[in-house]
């Protein structure tokens, strides 16, 4: 088959734009073969761009030479074509496509590429490994489900230029080219050309540049950053991520949380139609903690924790008692109504789920009518038993399932055995939207593996007012002014009012283990900035892609970025990363010890 040129031809329609009111006209349609279909003397086209697809017929009345071309189309030819508007006939109306009242009686066509068989169907929800999605991503993004997850990351991204602009912030691009500043996640280096032995690194966050910018007098700053962080990946991580990142200056926690309360409202009318009721609720961090064990809970469905350790101090079974002797906690979830679904082989199993978050195991009662199915109830009295029932409210037909251990293991373990207790038994309803903050975090958490506090956030969150002495005295005990948005059991954003005044902020690098010297050495351009007049300011920022991702109902959040990594940082489709010729890092200064990496 000759290949043609465009030449000429201007395309006036996009393929799913077409409807019965566009009967009669001509049209000029550009895109991909989904299909091809013969059928007697017919033959039907499906031609696909990324607004939808259109039928095209060629029948008795199409010339003879561009019916012959038809029938040699296969799918992802690149053609032409133009034709007449023409609406179907009404049993032949497809009431499942948006364009399927109408088809394009074919005048002209003109294959413009020809296409190889592709290595999966380039169609919805394919059952198709990752790793083949992900070498051929420019045909994987060619598929409608995921066309439409990239449109709509482009229209939250234009709401949220429209809707910050419209209240008064100015985007402003910070540099990608920075200063290591290493407190947290790992930052990726940039080696210096120009300075031999020295680095840039990739930006985090915008962080201290957006605080220097409310210094410079800017009011509110916004700008969809791109940041990076050298860790280890999972579902809603990447090493290259996005975020809509703001600023404000002269402002409290709820001017900003009202100001993002207006910014969500918008993006679920504007994108699903959902019209989410404000305010949202605020929990407290120690309260999320102590009901759900987790600082970013899913409160679409209920078993909250209930605390029995007062219940079980002194009772026989010595793994709750050794439990709240040595420091810690004995708490539970109710199964309403699951008891005939927990057999012992799904007990067994959820006892093993546990010991992934460190618990050493997981006790069980299931409450049935007349009896008590349980595994520890020998080791209790019948008074112990009957305070838990009492306690918990469990009645026939519930199952309660019991963790023991210091509470960071207790928190993180029955946190997580509820997640997966409303994941294996559908109790999830999959069309709420859940949205609530948490706020006063922990200012600061201690770090056993580097023997000293580290920040909870980061290190320029404002402590409050009344918890500053503590920083000399109990750093654990200070509460940062810090508030995270949380949408179905995911943080979508996070963000804090920021330290204003260089003394405070020297007395947090304290506590943090840094001396005088170390601080400024790092931080001394941000602290000597303070003594210049700084307003007091606070801002927040969204995960972009964690949030597209929950809009489009998806699992991962590299089904929202056009050209994702994988699981050890690597993009299959280009090889990256690879490595580069000796003279770029003669060039750079840089030898190296091992140049392959088997993990790639």
């Amino acid at each position: 088959m000759n290949f043609e040129t465009i030449e000429g031809l201007r395309r006036t329609h996009m393929c799913g734009t077409l409807r019965k009111d566009n009967a009669g006209e001509q049209v000029t349609l550009c895109g991909w073969v989904a299909k091809n279909r013969r059928l007697g003397g017919l033959d039907f086209v499906t031609l696909r761009d990324r607004s939808g697809i259109i039928q095209l017929s060629f029948n008795d009345e199409t010339d003879l030479e561009i019916f012959e071309k038809a029938t040699q189309l296969k799918s992802e030819y690149v053609i032409a074509v133009c034709g007449t508007v023409a609406l179907r006939t009404e049993k032949n109306i497809n009431p499942n496509m948006p364009t399927g009242e109408v088809e394009v009686l074919v005048s002209e066509l003109r294959v413009l590429n020809t296409a190889e068989t592709t290595p999966f169907y380039i169609e919805e929800n394919i059952d198709t490994n990752d790793a083949l999605r992900l070498k051929y991503r420019y045909l994987d993004i060619r598929r409608p489900d995921m066309q439409r997850n990239l449109m709509l990351r482009h229209k939250v991204t234009k709401i949220a230029r429209d809707y910050f602009d419209e209240n008064g912030f100015l985007e402003i691009e910070t540099p990608i080219l920075t200063k290591s500043t290493p407190e947290g996640a790992r930052d990726y280096l940039v080696p210096s050309r120009v300075h031999p032995g020295t680095f840039y690194a990739l930006p985090q966050s915008p962080q201290i540049y957006k605080q220097l910018l409310m210094l410079g007098g800017y009011d509110r700053y916004f700008q969809i950053a791109k940041c990076f962080r050298d860790e280890d990946l999972r579902a809603d991580r990447q090493p290259e991520f996005t975020q809509i990142d703001m600023e404000l200056s002269f402002i409290d926690v709820d001017t900003i949380i009202n100001i993002n309360e207006g910014f969500l409202k918008r993006v679920f009318k504007e994108t699903l139609d959902i019209d989410i009721e404000t305010p949202f609720l605020r929990l407290p961090y120690r309260e999320a903690m102590d009901r759900f064990g987790s600082d970013k809970p899913d409160m679409r469905f209920g078993m909250e924790f209930i605390n029995i350790s007062e219940e079980v101090k002194d009772c026989g079974f010595k793994v709750f008692s050794d439990a709240v002797a040595n420091g810690g906690s004995v708490r539970c979830i109710v199964a309403e109504g699951l008891g005939d679904k927990l057999t012992r082989k799904t007990l067994d199993s959820l006892a093993e789920y546990v010991k992934t978050y460190r618990a050493k195991g997981m006790a069980w009662i299931v409450v049935e009518d007349g009896n008590l199915r349980s595994q520890i109830t020998k080791f209790l009295s019948e008074d112990d038993v009957n305070a838990i029932l009492a306690k918990t409210g469990a009645k026939v037909g519930d199952g309660i399932l019991i963790i023991a251990d210091k509470d960071s293991v207790v928190y993180d373990a029955l946190g997580n055995l509820r997640l997966e207790v409303a994941r294996r038994f559908d109790l999830i309803d999959k069309n709420k939207f859940n949205f609530l903050w948490v706020t006063e975090f922990p200012l600061l958490e201690y770090s056993e593996e580097e023997d000293r506090y580290v920040a909870m956030h980061h290190p320029f969150t404002h402590p409050f007012d009344e918890d500053i002495e503590k920083l000399d005295t109990d750093p654990g005990a200070v509460r940062a002014k810090a508030y995270d948005i949380i949408l179905n059991g995911t943080e979508i954003g996070g963000g804090s009012l920021r330290i204003y005044n260089s003394e405070l902020q020297e007395k947090m690098f304290k506590a943090l283990g840094f001396t005088q010297e170390q601080a400024w050495e790092r931080f001394g351009f941000l602290m000597e900035a303070f003594k210049y007049g700084t307003p007091p300011h606070g801002g927040l920022a969204y995960g972009l892609d964690r949030l597209v991702m929950i809009l489009a109902g998806c699992d991962s959040i590299r089904d929202v970025i056009a050209f994702p990594k994988v699981q050890n940082a690597a993009e299959l489709m280009v090889n990256s990363p690879d490595v580069v010729d000796k003279q770029q890092l003669d060039d750079l200064s840089i030898s190296i010890n091992k140049t392959e990496n088997k993990s790639l």
